[in-house]
């Protein structure tokens, strides 16, 4: 999953917020640098691509997107991710996509002395693009996707995988559908994650 669902996944810990945020920024023995609870932040992101990674239903998705983005099939399947946790919002949160989106973005600015450059550098693009609502349109799946593909070394085609989510969207639709509340009894439960605001299950 991408920025939206692992924000949304931290629920409503300061510390798992901010350490869930710039854990991808977060390299080596850089943890050490962070307050214990900070780290389970990071942890908690961590353990959360590793349930995404490894999960049969976002499988299907994966393949069905190898063909043309070949290893960055996962990549995509977490915009997508996003996109339909932005879309479908009202169904997982009491508050306003945007209400949450402008909380969020306020909460980050407020500690963003305590991130890694490369995480500062997210937030302010993050924000001033307004990602978190953008996702839930295509306009922004592509701008996300776009920008990530600018960011690797090779041709990935992510620029183009707007595409496919626009041709096969029922389908991708049902596995988020399927995947997400897995997600979320993982978090809560076993990582006992306090998602208030949670409207399902």
């Amino acid at each position: 999953m991408n920025y939206l669902a692992h924000l949304y996944l931290s629920g409503s810990d300061p510390n798992l917020i901010i350490g869930n945020f710039i854990a991808d920024s977060v390299k080596g023995k850089q943890i050490e640098n962070f307050s214990e609870e900070i780290i389970k932040g990071i942890k908690l992101h961590r353990q959360i691509d590793m349930f995404t990674d490894s999960h049969p239903v976002l499988e299907r998705g994966k393949e069905a997107l190898r063909p043309k983005f070949r290893k960055y099939a996962g990549v995509v399947m977490d915009v997508f991710g996003d996109h339909f946790l932005a879309k479908n919002w009202h169904d997982y949160s009491k508050t306003d996509l945007r209400e949450y989106a402008e909380h969020m973005y306020s909460f980050l600015h407020k500690h963003k002395e305590l991130f890694p450059e490369k995480a500062r550098y997210t937030l302010h693009y993050m924000s001033m693009q307004d990602w978190l609502t953008n996702y839930r349109h295509i306009e922004g799946v592509q701008r996300a996707l776009s920008g990530l593909s600018r960011r690797t070394t090779f041709a990935s085609g992510m620029e183009n995988a707007h595409k496919e989510l626009e041709r096969h969207y029922l389908f991708y639709q049902t596995i988020f559908h399927e995947f997400l509340p897995d997600l979320i009894r993982f978090v809560d439960t076993d990582h006992e994650v306090n998602l208030k605001g949670l409207l399902i299950g």
